[in-house]
């Protein structure tokens, strides 16, 4: 009986393919950390708002044979003697992790759960993805992988039923529980500080963002895309999500052939003097709830429902 490898996406799968780690692969790609989403996964409901959401925020094709290609592999996971989930130490992964456990349990599998996370390097200054290792470095990984528990598995579906929920202040608990999964307590606190601040109306990543153009010789947007993608720390975006935001934050930019720099609204923003929310208009779901319905709190340290939307 084979090993059923679940990775992050197509980069790790051919490295394992390289690696002729033995097995079958199911490639879990998807993009859970935006756009609304249902608990249940194998689901109608939940194949229409993922293609809608990709369709209207993205122009992007949710492709469903695909989906139901990998899906499939579960549906016989009589065949696997046990599972291994190959994720990393970022909210992109985090939320796809939970939903793909919360899956396993959907559908009574009970086999072996494993994880092997990358993160923290010894040597390292940075975080790293597993695309990212040396081919010891991953092996070392796969020899050391953990056995999640049946608390850890728990954990993990309460996570993303609370995720696919109305209230995400329910979600900071599990900031200070202890678990087999040793930066879901980073990745809370970054889904929390996605919401627009209250005083400022910018997520933490847009203030980095316009904090990254005040401080550098900015030359492009392509060229902020790339300083984005190095510091953004524990979010794990990709490129359309960042060129996304880059986007919505052009309000506070002055455009010029080869420089970009921050005009009087950026400079205000970064000195939280008013509110942009609004007119930053980031108006996305994440799982259950509108983004622009609540504002993180730094004082009370939670989640505040906007207060236009407050009654």
């Amino acid at each position: 009986m084979e090993t059923l490898h679940i990775t992050n996406g197509d980069s790790l799968t051919e490295r394992l393919l390289e690696l002729s780690i033995q097995g079958d692969i199911l490639t879990w790609d998807e993009m859970l950390c935006e756009g609304p989403t249902t608990e249940r996964i194998d689901a109608k409901e939940y194949l229409k708002i993922r293609k809608d959401f990709f369709n209207d925020v993205y122009n992007l094709d949710f492709h469903d044979e695909k989906f139901f290609e990998d899906i499939n592999k579960l549906n016989n996971a009589d065949t696997y003697k046990e599972i291994v989930l190959w994720f990393e130490y970022d909210l992109f992964c985090h939320i796809n992790l939970v939903a793909v456990i919360s899956l396993i349990k959907q559908k009574q599998i009970n086999l072996p759960v494993y994880l092997v996370c990358s993160g923290r390097i010894e040597g390292e200054k940075s975080l790293k993805g597993l695309p990212e290792l040396t081919q010891s470095q991953l092996l070392n990984h796969y020899k050391n992988k953990i056995k999640l528990s049946e608390e850890d598995l728990d954990l993990a579906t309460t996570v993303w039923k609370t995720y696919c929920g109305k209230d995400h202040n329910l979600l900071k608990p599990y900031i200070t529980k202890k678990s087999s999964f040793k930066y879901l307590s980073n990745c809370l606190k970054a889904h929390l500080e996605r919401f627009p601040d209250s005083k400022s109306g910018l997520s933490v990543l847009e203030h980095n963002i316009l904090a990254i153009v005040r401080d550098n010789d900015i030359k492009s947007r392509h060229h902020l895309l790339g300083y984005t993608l190095n510091y953004q720390g524990y979010f794990g975006f990709g490129d359309i999500q960042i060129n996304r935001l880059i986007d919505k934050l052009s309000i506070f930019f002055n455009e010029e052939e080869q420089h970009i720099s921050l005009n009087r609204k950026g400079h205000e923003a970064l000195l939280n003097t008013t509110n942009y929310s609004s007119e930053i208009n980031n108006n996305i779901y994440y799982g259950g709830v509108n983004r622009l319905d609540f504002q993180f709190s730094k004082q009370q340290n939670k989640l505040i429902k906007t207060p236009i939307n407050a009654y």
